[in-house]
């Protein structure tokens, strides 16, 4: 089997000096290798093809036969690193937390242990007819949630 390690670090070669990130690595019992990369303003089909000739030019298809795929971390996912977090600052995002409610809002702030999203709350103010929309702040330790994903509007 291929190891996992090998292919990351091939990846981190080929990302050297680039403003690409590493999202994920995934190697199957069957050899199929799945490479995720990101960039803040989105992956383009041509570095994926670069990167997938690149690791396939340090591999040896005669010692071990293997599937490659590469591309980007995928519109809509999860988030899987703490740099996607940080691209998407300023963006709509969805959060899943641990007791199954959904948040949606802005993404805020993002940090080692933390990321706050704005989010908007009906509260009916003491004295008033109706609730009024108050956006409110909500932070999240990163084990306190199920998912965040980046919020696709058609707006």
């Amino acid at each position: 089997m291929i190891d996992k390690n090998v292919v990351t670090r091939i990846v981190d070669e080929w990302l050297e000096g680039k403003d690409y990130f590493l999202v994920d690595v995934t190697v199957s019992p069957d050899d199929k290798i799945v490479v995720e990369i990101d960039h803040a303003e989105g992956v383009w089909i041509d570095d994926c093809v670069e990167l997938s000739r690149y690791i396939e030019s340090k591999l040896n298809r005669e010692e071990e036969d293997y599937e490659l795929e590469v591309g980007s971390a995928g519109i809509g996912q999860p988030f899987k690193v703490l740099k996607q977090y940080m691209i998407h600052l300023g963006k709509d995002v969805e959060v899943l937390d641990n007791n199954g409610k959904k948040w949606t809002g802005v993404l805020a702030d993002v940090n080692d242990e933390n990321f706050t999203v704005t989010v908007e709350v009906k509260i009916k103010p003491e004295g008033a007819k109706r609730p009024k929309l108050v956006e409110q702040n909500v932070t999240f330790t990163y084990d306190e949630i199920k998912y965040t994903k980046y919020l696709i509007s058609f707006r």
